[in-house]
């Protein structure tokens, strides 16, 4: 038997990746992809396909130090209902610029804190959505929540807006890892907001942890995951804490000396992910789980499972339409990204035209690494024989399988699987396939 060479996994240790929410990566935008090109894209959907939809709420009340999200704060509501006209206004133009009977499969309200709206705009904002962009049958309605910016209120809200899904970030409930990411949020705050949400039907819950942080130890981070399993959510998530204090500049308030090192990183990881599997969820990809009877966890075992902005989804759409400050859209043709400073995104709605100001036009090379990197990071394995063009895809393999050879196996049709030992090396795996890969500070920890 061959095992995974240390030195596969040190490397990883000390490298960065981006991670492949697009592809290529955003890092590779330009500014060549204007309103024009994103007007011309949108005429070109077929008429009565299935989109979804992803609108951008960009104000927090506190900024959490740890965020490396577009966001900005805010300790008043006064800049909330200018922003929902601005975001109205763009509905109108996008609606009017797609053909005949499109409508939305997914829609998911992100930030941001969306539930920082109160309950009168949140209900004005799904209608106004709903009305511009119909909802397919069974469309999946979610939004992230912040425990600790919602009520009774906002909850009843998000009952008659048809919510089916919410996303409640956790991060970390140990007090002084809290403290040292500026996000202070008690369990009975979480658990109110998770059975406020069951009350009113709204029962797929995910939960949103990150490890790596400040702080954080072995034991600290169980206490954590055994708390957060005893809300028993349908998913959850266990990202990898992302420190670009040169992106994010709130990030300088957390100290790089009370960060886990490399290797402590790997093991909170990796200690975390069999404590959640062994209470029964279904390892998905690199950093998700789910219950075995979930959507998320029958698709990836149908070999269906897709990667987005979001990260993992079910959601199978073409196109991903983005409104908002900052927000990016993905269509057949590429990805276009809305202007990222609020004023600077309602200056353009104002002007009657998209607020598109980058983006990237794709190639067909392009739509093939896209695919076959989607295929590795979702089932940790490529099969040239499934794509357009096997003979690159063999090629491909062969260069990753000789970078990465006690990490992967390949067989003699070129067919590449990542060895589960070594699945905390996906990314820097699926930067063999990247035709754009270069080592940058840009991109956060391959681990």
């Amino acid at each position: 038997m061959t095992h995974l060479d240390p030195k596969l996994t040190n490397r990883a240790l000390a490298s960065r990746a981006p991670r492949y929410t697009s592809y290529p990566p955003a890092t590779q935008f330009g500014p060549s992809i204007g309103p024009d090109t994103m007007l011309d894209w949108l005429s070109q959907i077929e008429p009565g396909a299935k989109i979804s939809l992803y609108a951008h709420i960009p104000f927090c009340r506190r900024l959490c130090w740890f965020c490396a999200c577009r966001t900005q704060g805010t300790s008043t509501e006064a800049p909330l209902a200018p922003y929902i006209d601005a975001l109205e206004a763009e509905a109108d133009i996008i609606a009017a610029a797609l053909p005949p009977g499109v409508m939305t499969s997914h829609l998911h309200l992100g930030g941001g804190t969306p539930t920082f709206l109160p309950p009168d705009l949140l209900m004005r904002l799904y209608g106004l959505l709903e009305e511009r962009f119909p909802r397919a049958p069974g469309a999946e309605i979610s939004i992230e929540v912040d425990p600790t910016e919602i009520d009774d209120a906002r909850l009843d809200a998000l009952a008659a807006s048809s919510v089916t899904r919410a996303s409640l970030g956790v991060q970390d409930f140990e007090p002084a890892v809290q403290a040292a990411i500026g996000r202070p949020q008690s369990f009975e705050q979480t658990k109110f907001a998770v059975d406020g949400l069951r009350k009113r039907g709204i029962n797929a819950i995910n939960l949103d942890l990150l490890y790596g942080l400040p702080h954080q130890t072995q034991a600290s981070l169980q206490r954590t995951l055994e708390m957060a399993l005893s809300l028993s959510p349908d998913r959850m998530a266990l990202y990898g804490y992302a420190h670009v204090p040169w992106a994010s500049k709130r990030q300088v308030m957390i100290r790089e000396e009370d960060l886990p090192r490399a290797q402590e990183r790997l093991a909170l990881s990796q200690r975390a992910a069999e404590r959640i599997v062994e209470a029964g969820y279904t390892a998905i990809g690199i950093d998700h789980f789910a219950k075995p009877g979930d959507t998320m966890s029958i698709a990836a075992n149908a070999g269906t499972l897709h990667r987005n902005f979001q990260g993992y989804t079910t959601d199978g759409a073409q196109t991903l339409i983005g409104l908002g400050a900052s927000s990016i859209s993905r269509l057949p043709q590429g990805y276009a990204q809305n202007a990222p400073a609020t004023a600077a995104w309602k200056a353009r709605i104002e002007k009657g035209r998209p607020a598109t100001i980058r983006g990237h036009i794709d190639t067909e090379d392009d739509h093939l690494r896209a695919a076959v990197i989607e295929r590795l990071l979702c089932d940790f394995r490529v099969d040239p024989a499934i794509f357009s063009d096997p003979a690159l895809v063999r090629g491909l393999t062969a260069k990753a399988a000789a970078a990465w050879d006690s990490a992967v196996s390949r067989s003699d049709e070129g067919v590449l699987s990542i060895k589960p030992e070594a699945h905390h090396l996906a990314r820097m795996i699926a930067m063999e396939f990247d035709a754009y890969a270069i080592s940058s500070d840009r991109h956060s920890a391959a681990i």
